[in-house]
C-alpha cells in the first residue's frame, strides 16, 4: 500500500500507485478520521469549519431578514438568484485560478470578502438602513467569494493528503460544513429571537468568526503548481477542462447528474423561512430547529460515508442517496404536522449530503490531478443555476403553492436519477 502523502510532495507517488486500480473482493474500510492525521490538512479542515459557522449562521439570518422584508417566496427567491448570477459568471474563472495561483490566497482573499459582506448587513441591520437591495449585493458577493473559495479549498485538500484519502477527507470536509449546519442555524435562531441580540448580533457574530478563520488560513502552504510551458489565458483553460469532460463520460454524466438535481432540488433551503411560517407558524425558533434537524441528519450521514470511501460502494451510496433526496423531498411536501416534516427534512438533509459528497468524490477521484480546481468549478456551476432556479421556484410557489413546489422538486430529482441509472457508463473502483 502507498503511503498518503503528508505535505503534499508525495502526491505523484499515490497518483501512479493508483493508476491501475484492481477492483477489490470486499469494501475497503478507511478509518473515520483518517486524514486529520495529516497535520497541514487538520489546519485546512479546521480553518473550514470556522469559515462554514460563519456563513450558516448568517445563511438564516438572511433568509429571515429577506422573508421580514418582502413577505414572499419570490422575494426569498431573488436573494439566491443575485447568488447564483455571479455565481455562473465567477466560477469557471474560480477553478482555473485554483490550478495555477496560490490556493492560500485565493481562500484568504475570499475570508475577507465574506467577513466583510457579514459587518456591511450587521451595520444595516444595527442602525436601521438596511434595505432588500442590499441583501442582494451582499449575496452576489459572498457567490463570487464561494466561485474562489471552493474550487482552491478542494484542490489544496487532494494536494495535502493525496488519492488514497482524497474521498475521505472530502467527506470530512462536507462533515465539518454540515456539523456547523446544526450550530449555526440553532444558535442564530435562538440569537434572533433575543432582543438584545437579534438579526445585527448574528451578523456581527458572523464577521468576528470570519476574522478567526482568516488567522487560521495564515499557516498553509502557498500550494501553487509549477506551470510548464507558456501560459494560457483562463477561458482557455476552462475550455481545456470542458474538453476534458467531454472525452471522459464517467465524469460528465456525474457531473451533468449533480447539476440537474443541485438545480432543481437544493433550493427546497430557500424556502424553508416560508414552510416555518406560512405552513407550520413555528417562527424563527421553529425555522432554527427545521435547519438544524436537516444538518443532523447530514452529519450522521457524513459519519456512515466517511468509513466507505473506495471502491464500488461509494457509486452505490452515490445512487441511494440521490433516490433518497427526491423522495425525501415529496415527503416534506406531504407533511401534515411540524412534527413530520421534521422527520422529513432529517431525511432530505442526510441524502443531500450523501449524493453531494460521493458525487464530489467520485468526480475527483477519477480525474487527474491538473484539473481539480476545473473539475470543481464544474460542480460548483450547479450551485450557481441553483441560485437561478430559485427565484422562478418562487414565483411557481406563489402561483402553485409551497408544497405543491417542493412535490416539483422532489419528483424533478427522482427523474434525473432515473436517467443517470439509465445512461451511466459501468461504475468502476476509483480508489
Amino acid at each position: 500500500m502507498v503511503t498518503t502523502a503528508r505535505d503534499g510532495q508525495d502526491s505523484t507517488e499515490s497518483l501512479a500507485s493508483t493508476s491501475s486500480p484492481d477492483p477489490p473482493s470486499r469494501p475497503v474500510r478507511t478509518a473515520t478520521f483518517a486524514s486529520l492525521a495529516n497535520p497541514t490538512y487538520r489546519l485546512l479542515f479546521f480553518s473550514g469549519a470556522v469559515s462554514f459557522l460563519a456563513v450558516q449562521a448568517q445563511f438564516v439570518a438572511r433568509g429571515w431578514l429577506a422573508n421580514d422584508l418582502t413577505g414572499t417566496n419570490a422575494g426569498l427567491g431573488a436573494v439566491y438568484m443575485a447568488f447564483g448570477v455571479p455565481m455562473l459568471l465567477a466560477t469557471p474563472f474560480g477553478g482555473v485560478l485554483a490550478d495555477r495561483l496560490s490556493k492560500r490566497n485565493i481562500l484568504l482573499t475570499t475570508q475577507v470578502a465574506l467577513g466583510a459582506s457579514a459587518l456591511w448587513i450587521g451595520l444595516g441591520v444595527q442602525f436601521d438602513f438596511v434595505e432588500y437591495w442590499m441583501l442582494l449585493v451582499t449575496s452576489a458577493v459572498q457567490a463570487i467569494a464561494f466561485s474562489f473559495l471552493a474550487p482552491a479549498r478542494m484542490a489544496m485538500t487532494s494536494e495535502l493528503v493525496g488519492r488514497e484519502l482524497l474521498t475521505n477527507a472530502i467527506v470530512l470536509g462536507q462533515m465539518s460544513m454540515n456539523s456547523t449546519r446544526v450550530i449555526g442555524p440553532a444558535l442564530a435562531g435562538v440569537g434572533i429571537g433575543v432582543a438584545w441580540f437579534g438579526l445585527a448580533g448574528v451578523y456581527f457574530a458572523s464577521a468576528a468568526v470570519s476574522v478567526l478563520g482568516f488567522a487560521m488560513l495564515l499557516p498553509l502552504p502557498s500550494s501553487r503548481r509549477e506551470r510548464v510551458g507558456p501560459g494560457r489565458s483562463p477561458g482557455r483553460e476552462f475550455v481545456d477542462g470542458l474538453r476534458y469532460v467531454r472525452g471522459r463520460p464517467d465524469i460528465g454524466w456525474l457531473v451533468v447528474t449533480s447539476f440537474v438535481v443541485v438545480m432543481v432540488a437544493f433550493p427546497y433551503v430557500a424556502f424553508l423561512p416560508r414552510v416555518a411560517t406560512e405552513i407550520f407558524d413555528v417562527g424563527p425558533a421553529g425555522f432554527g430547529a427545521m435547519s438544524a434537524v436537516g444538518a443532523v441528519g447530514a452529519v450522521l450521514m457524513s459519519l456512515y460515508v466517511a468509513r466507505r470511501t473506495n471502491g464500488l460502494e461509494t457509486w452505490r451510496t452515490q445512487t441511494f442517496a440521490g433516490i433518497g433526496f427526491g423522495v425525501g423531498l415529496l415527503l416534506v411536501a406531504v407533511s401534515p404536522s411540524y412534527l413530520a416534516v421534521l422527520g422529513a427534512i432529517f431525511l432530505v438533509g442526510a441524502a443531500a449530503s450523501g449524493f453531494q459528497s460521493m458525487n464530489n468524490s467520485l468526480v475527483l477521484g477519477l480525474a487527474e490531478f491538473e484539473f481539480h480546481g476545473r473539475m470543481q468549478s464544474l460542480m460548483m456551476l450547479s450551485f450557481s443555476g441553483f441560485g437561478m432556479a430559485a427565484l422562478p421556484l418562487g414565483l411557481l410557489a406563489d402561483v402553485i403553492g409551497l408544497r405543491q413546489t417542493i412535490g416539483v422538486m422532489g419528483v424533478t430529482a427522482l427523474l434525473a436519477m432515473a436517467t443517470y441509472l439509465t445512461v451511466r457508463p459501468p461504475p468502476t473502483p476509483t480508489i
